[in-house]
């Protein structure tokens, strides 16, 4: 899937460096620590293939994906702080290392570096796209803090909430890319970007039931010990006999949660078909996502993004 870019991946992170250099000791120091956290590159990688759809790639494509990263990175850091997480890809996070109020700042910092960037290099259309993503991803996690009774989310406030905090910065990715580089593809790509987006998320809540630390960064069970209802158990839960909701719904009011207990409802989940009917609907939109490849012409970056699709469904299989 990268290896097609892996030239442009590597001044991408030459940009990450760039971007986000300050003479502020602290953030300096916390800068270094968030790029040993950055992972594969993905939605990086999105947006320059995206871009080299038709064979028409753009010189300055790679600040526009360093650009991408970093609103993603701000992403987790806002969010660990918000949900008090102590990992994040295997390493302690920003608010567990410093101070929650140091990782509300850093991930402001990183936003705004994005936003001086874009202006910068007069990407208007970029950071038009980007912006709607960022109001999007803030807008969704309200909605998560806000939900009250997690037991009464349902899949369609499961599919809205995946949309806004991790399809709307795929889908933004995607279209940068073609902004930057054949824009007759934007909106094609773009609803690539957020079929890829809401089937990548779903195998993630996936992973969270069936992964290991190892391979997830995070204690397994991790969204259910912060009580967060994903696709498997709303799944289950139309199944579910009444002592098992009985034992659900006790787990959710409990103030400590053993692995015990975790294992009892990842248990659960997986007898009444909770794992399997979420698979099927990542399986769904990532056959949606192919299709939208369909209005774009066949050739080596499309192959790619065809690699990431099958990347993104395939994690936990």
């Amino acid at each position: 899937m990268q290896s097609l870019v892996d030239d442009r991946l590597e001044s991408v992170q030459d940009e990450l460096k760039r971007i986000i250099v300050s003479d502020f000791d602290m953030i300096e120091e916390v800068n270094e620590y968030l790029l040993l956290m950055r992972g594969k590159l993905f939605r990086p990688t999105l947006l320059l293939l995206a871009n080299q759809v038709g064979g028409k790639p753009s010189d300055d494509v790679v600040t526009s994906g360093a650009v991408v990263e970093l609103v993603h990175l701000a992403t987790l850091v806002h969010d660990d702080a918000v949900d008090h997480s102590v990992l994040r890809r295997g390493l302690p996070t920003v608010n567990a290392l410093w101070t929650h109020q140091i990782a509300i700042i850093m991930g402001d910092y990183l936003y705004s570096r994005s936003i001086m960037e874009l202006t910068r290099l007069g990407k208007l259309e970029s950071l038009a796209v980007l912006a709607n993503a960022a109001n999007e991803m803030s807008i969704g996690e309200m909605r998560q803090l806000t939900s009250y009774d997690a037991l009464q989310f349902s899949e369609e406030d499961y599919y809205r909430l995946i949309a806004a905090k991790t399809a709307s910065l795929m889908s933004a990715a995607c279209e940068m890319g073609a902004i930057e580089g054949r824009q007759e593809y934007r909106q094609p790509l773009a609803r690539f970007g957020h079929s890829l987006g809401m089937a990548f998320q779903i195998a993630d809540d996936l992973l969270d039931y069936t992964g290991s630390e190892a391979v997830t960064g995070k204690p397994s069970g991790h969204d259910l010990r912060e009580r967060k209802v994903t696709l498997p158990l709303v799944g289950a839960l139309a199944n579910v006999t009444d002592a098992e909701m009985a034992a659900i719904r006790e787990f959710f009011t409990l103030v400590e949660t053993s692995d015990d207990d975790i294992q009892r409802v990842i248990d659960i989940v997986d007898d009444r078909g909770g794992l399997q009917y979420a698979r099927n609907r990542a399986d769904l939109y990532a056959e949606r996502a192919e299709q939208e490849l369909g209005g774009v012409p066949d050739d080596p970056a499309v192959e790619a993004l065809r690699g990431a699709v099958s990347y993104a469904v395939g994690r936990d299989r």
